[in-house]
């Protein structure tokens, strides 16, 4: 009796902090869902028929969901993280043979009209499997074979997603290593990346050749820089191999995998074309959803339009505003202040989550809330600035305010499994 009356008490000593930035993002969220699928003048928040009725459903069964998950016990995560990886996994393979492909992507079951994505909650098994594998004392992740299993986590759903056709939710999962990073991984990994990131930009802004001059270039300066002792002309030549076969293996995928649409996302970011007539015809197509949205945005000015009074919102002249583009609804709405609001709301999330992260005594702890934050930046981060067409649209949600029930009820899952967590620290010193 004692043992249970203690844990009700870790439930009241939460961290209410994130309890309310969380409250309050999925109470604003609704709002902006309202403002941008009400219909005529009949509304009324139980009609379940309705986008701002199924999220209130949601969001009711997400408030469940936190009661449940605030009353398990705190070993129970750990212990079963690999069995819950195994589980989400199962289910995103299992797409492959019964899914349904919904805007493209091989990524949804539907059952009675209700749809899952799967890969929402794999965001959560891996963060589990990754806090688990880590966290264990025989892990070292400077051991070649350590690293080759923790990439084998990571890297398992992100391929399976891609071939789903879902490449912007298999991004996320990258954001990953920046856990890896904080738990002493070498920074030889974070080089490959940027030298990935930087041939592959300069392959399709420039060319090909660009890309191997600059590549040659990295060589001579790396083979300088090197002390006498250090210098090895296998290892700048195996380098100089890497680069080439990047900016080959770039090039060819730009130009022969990559479909149409896909392509002219990319042409926009970099700013590849300068045709005035193509580009507004773009902006008439497969841009226009950015280009409505960017009108949207800058249509509010400094303190909006007001609530469910944004023009652009409600004529409903971008399309997916309920979900992906949610952020140009608040834009136009709440304006440069209300955006800039919400943004600092989401800054105290995640740096809250970091902050109690290094607080955590338990390792596995620690790292899931590193887990955690970097989901939720990842995704805050590419969603705003997708929506401002600072980064190539991939078509993730804003947590807790986009619609949809898997992407609500995951995120809500995936940040009070870490609040539970916390809480059992606080009862612990």
């Amino acid at each position: 009796i004692n043992k249970t009356n203690m844990e009700r008490k870790k439930i009241f000593k939460i961290d209410w902090i994130l309890v309310l930035v969380y409250l309050f993002l999925i109470c604003f969220g609704l709002a902006n869902i309202i403002s941008s699928s009400i219909s005529g003048d009949n509304f009324s928040l139980f009609d379940f028929s309705t986008l701002y009725g199924k999220q209130l459903i949601f969001i009711i069964l997400s408030l469940v969901l936190i009661a449940v998950t605030l009353t398990i016990e705190v070993k129970f995560y750990e212990r079963f993280s690999s069995i819950f990886y195994l589980i989400c996994l199962f289910f995103l393979f299992g797409l492959f043979f019964l899914g349904d492909t919904i805007n493209g992507a091989l990524s949804w079951y539907t059952l009675n009209n209700i749809t899952i994505q799967p890969s929402e909650f794999m965001k959560i098994g891996t963060a589990l499997a990754v806090a688990k594998f880590v966290s264990d004392f025989q892990t070292n992740l400077n051991k070649r074979s350590d690293q080759i299993r923790i990439f084998t986590i990571i890297f398992l759903p992100i391929v399976t997603i891609t071939l789903q056709n879902d490449t912007g939710t298999a991004i996320v999962f990258l954001s990953l290593f920046f856990v890896l990073y904080r738990e002493g991984i070498s920074q030889i990994y974070l080089l490959i990346v940027f030298i990935i990131i930087s041939i592959s930009i300069l392959t399709i802004k420039i060319s090909m050749s660009a890309s191997i001059l600059a590549s040659l270039a990295l060589i001579v300066l790396y083979y300088l820089f090197q002390n006498r002792k250090s210098r090895s002309i296998t290892s700048s030549f195996i380098i100089f191999v890497f680069c080439i076969s990047i900016s080959g293996l770039t090039d060819y995928t730009y130009n022969n995998i990559l479909k149409t649409h896909q392509k002219n996302y990319i042409s926009v970011w970099l700013n590849l074309e300068k045709d005035p007539i193509k580009i507004k015809q773009m902006k008439r197509t497969i841009l226009y959803n950015l280009n409505e949205s960017e009108k949207a945005i800058s249509s509010g000015g400094l303190v909006g339009k007001g609530y469910l009074e944004g023009t652009r919102t409600i004529g409903n002249f971008v399309p997916e505003q309920h979900s992906d583009y949610i952020f140009s609804s608040i834009g136009e709405e709440w304006g440069f202040l209300g955006s800039s609001f919400i943004i600092i709301a989401y800054i105290i999330l995640i740096i809250r989550i970091i902050n109690l992260s290094e607080m955590q005594k338990n390792h596995f702890s620690r790292i899931y809330g590193y887990s955690v934050a970097s989901i939720i930046f990842i995704h805050f981060m590419i969603n705003i600035g997708m929506v401002l067409g600072l980064t190539p649209t991939i078509g993730i949600p804003l947590p807790f305010i986009s619609y949809g029930g898997s992407s609500l009820i995951a995120f809500t899952l995936l940040l009070f499994i870490f609040i539970r967590l916390d809480a059992n620290r606080i009862n612990e010193w």
